[in-house]
C-alpha cells in the first residue's frame, strides 16, 4: 500500500478567471465521466437515510466547485420529482446563475455558500442543519488535525456524510499519469497524479471519524449512535458513509 502523501494541488491555488483554471475544471468533468462518478455518488447517497417525506431533502455539499456533477446527481436521483434543497459551499464563488436555473428545472432549490470549510466545520454557533453532507474529491485535501475539523464539523451539522475521494493504489496512481489520453491540461496532469496519492484505502476514514467522535466534547454522535459504511466502488473511488441512527428533528 503507498503511503499517503498530501501536496497542494495547483488548482485550489489558481484565480477562478484563470485560463487554465477554467479549463482544468472541463478536465474534471471529463474524469468524472470517466470514472463514473455520478452513479458512484448517487449509491452512496443511497445508503444515508433521506429526510421524512414531509420536507425536502436538505444537502450540503463541501467543495462544490462548479456545482455540475450534483446537477448531474440531481437530474438522476432515485426518489424523482421530491423536492430537496442543496448548499454549494466553496471558498470560490463560481456556480453560475444557469446552473442555479438548471437545478431549479430538475426540482431542486440551489443556493451558494462562499465559505471557507474549516471556518464552517468551526462555527458552533450556526444554527443552520442539513440532512447529508456530500465531499465529492474534496476530503483528500485535508490530513490529520485538519481532517478532523471538517469531519467534526459534519457531525455537528448534519445527520449523515457522504464522502466519494480517490482511491490510493498503484493501479490508480498508473492510471492518473493517463489523463493525457483525454486531453488533459498540465494542471489537471499534475494534481491527478497528487490526488492519488492523498486518497484513502482501507477504513483510514473511519478511523479518522472515530478519532472525530472521540474527540468531540460530550461525545456527541458517539458509539452505536452512527452507522459507518467505508468501501470501494468503481476502479479508482473509495467511499466513506457516515448516518446517525436516531437523526436529529
Amino acid at each position: 500500500m503507498l503511503q499517503r502523501c498530501l501536496e497542494p494541488e495547483t488548482l485550489d491555488h489558481l484565480a477562478p478567471d484563470d485560463p487554465a483554471a477554467q479549463r482544468s475544471r472541463r478536465d474534471l468533468r471529463r474524469v468524472n465521466r470517466v470514472m463514473g462518478a455520478r452513479g458512484i455518488l448517487v449509491r452512496a447517497l443511497s445508503r444515508a437515510r433521506p429526510a421524512p417525506p414531509d420536507r425536502p431533502l436538505r444537502v450540503v455539499e463541501l467543495g462544490c466547485g462548479d456545482g455540475l456533477l450534483m446537477l448531474d446527481v440531481a437530474r438522476h436521483w432515485p426518489g424523482a420529482g421530491r423536492a430537496a434543497h442543496l448548499t454549494l459551499l466553496d471558498r470560490q464563488p463560481i456556480v453560475t446563475a444557469a446552473t442555479l436555473d438548471a437545478y431549479r428545472r430538475a426540482g431542486w432549490h440551489a443556493e451558494t455558500l462562499g465559505a471557507d470549510v474549516l471556518e464552517w466545520a468551526a462555527d458552533a454557533s450556526a444554527s443552520a442543519h442539513w440532512d447529508i453532507a456530500v465531499a465529492n474529491l474534496f476530503l483528500h485535501h485535508f490530513e490529520g488535525a485538519a481532517l478532523e475539523r471538517v469531519l467534526q464539523g459534519c457531525t455537528r451539522r448534519a445527520d449523515a456524510l457522504v464522502a466519494c475521494e480517490p482511491r490510493r493504489s498503484r493501479f490508480a496512481l498508473t492510471a492518473s499519469h493517463l489523463v493525457v489520453a483525454i486531453g488533459a491540461n498540465a494542471v489537471t496532469r499534475r494534481d491527478a497524479v497528487l490526488s492519488v496519492r492523498a486518497g484513502f484505502v482501507g477504513h483510514e476514514l473511519g478511523h479518522a471519524w472515530s478519532a472525530t467522535l472521540s474527540a468531540e466534547p460530550g461525545g456527541v454522535g458517539k458509539g452505536s449512535a452512527w452507522r459507518i459504511d467505508e468501501y470501494d466502488d468503481g476502479l479508482f473511488t473509495h467511499c466513506f458513509c457516515a448516518r446517525r441512527e436516531a437523526a436529529a428533528p
